[in-house]
């Protein structure tokens, strides 16, 4: 059976899509510990993210960077904190997290968080990254 990742990747699910390319996407997370907070997510299922093939993990960072930019942007964080956690979902994805401090990383901070939120949040994070000049930001959510 397709993770839930995956079956938002197909539009088979709701998802709040902040980056689409031809082997990676971004969205918010359901349930932040901080807003802002959102996951790259290759569209290939790998379980684990030490199986990932070379070049789409390096493909997922260069993501995971150009979104960092678009967060710093919208939330001017000290930092944008990056977590590859994987136990929650069989489907490898890296968290990022807008932070101040160490204590920011705790997920047992997590939310869930409202659907029209998210779809908000999602749209000043595509905002930032089309200002910035990254054509994979302009996805529908």
């Amino acid at each position: 059976m397709a993770s839930i990742f995956t079956q938002i990747i197909n539009g088979e699910l709701p998802g709040h899509f902040i980056w689409r390319d031809d082997r990676a996407v971004a969205i918010m997370t359901i349930s932040p510990i901080k807003p802002g907070h959102c996951l790259v997510i290759p569209i290939e299922e790998v379980n684990h993210w030490d199986d990932v093939p070379e070049d789409l993990s390096a493909h997922l960072m260069h993501v995971a960077q150009r979104v960092a930019k678009g967060i710093k942007e919208v939330y001017q964080p000290r930092r944008v904190g990056v977590m590859v956690a994987g136990l929650e979902v069989p489907h490898t994805h890296i968290h990022l997290v807008p932070v101040d401090a160490l204590d920011d990383f705790d997920f047992s901070k997590q939310r869930p968080a409202e659907a029209d939120v998210l779809a908000a949040e999602a749209e000043k994070v595509r905002g930032a990254l089309v200002q910035l000049g990254f054509s994979e930001a302009s996805v529908d959510s």
